[in-house]
């Protein structure tokens, strides 16, 4: 497991080194309470991957799709609204999945019997007003 500290002042240095931590792997589940810092730290990822895109919690389209400057696509989920697995799986998930693409997923606890075995989990954890304590298991 890899720590990394970050203040809320610094998010891009964090993000380039978590991104140097996750290394090929595109599957990210981010776990934190509300409020821990998810979205703030999908939006430094996003910033440090060159999304020009508005980055935002897809809390009621459950994902948004945003164009990286390699002209990728990232994937933002969110499943807090999420009632049941059938209603994640009609989604698609797969397709996401296996794009080969960045999926960054917020709450993934509520689909967790359909995340790919080679998802990275992400524990955020709010350390003070301005720390979180961001922990990468590979």
């Amino acid at each position: 497991m890899k720590e990394i500290i970050s203040k809320l002042d610094n998010l891009d240095a964090a993000a380039a080194e978590f991104l140097e931590t996750v290394g090929e792997n595109r599957l990210i589940a981010f776990y934190g309470n509300l409020g821990a810092g998810k979205t703030t730290f999908i939006k430094a990822l996003c910033d440090r991957l060159g999304v020009d895109d508005n980055v935002c919690s897809p809390t009621f389209t459950i994902v948004n799709e945003y164009r990286a400057a390699d002209g990728d696509s990232v994937f933002h989920f969110d499943f807090y609204r999420i009632d049941s697995l059938r209603e994640a799986q009609d989604l698609g998930l797969d397709e996401y999945f296996y794009s080969g693409c960045f999926c960054f997923m917020e709450w993934p606890e509520k689909i967790a019997e359909l995340l790919p075995e080679e998802t990275v989990e992400v524990h955020i954890e709010p350390l003070d007003e301005s720390t979180r304590k961001i922990s990468v298991c590979l």
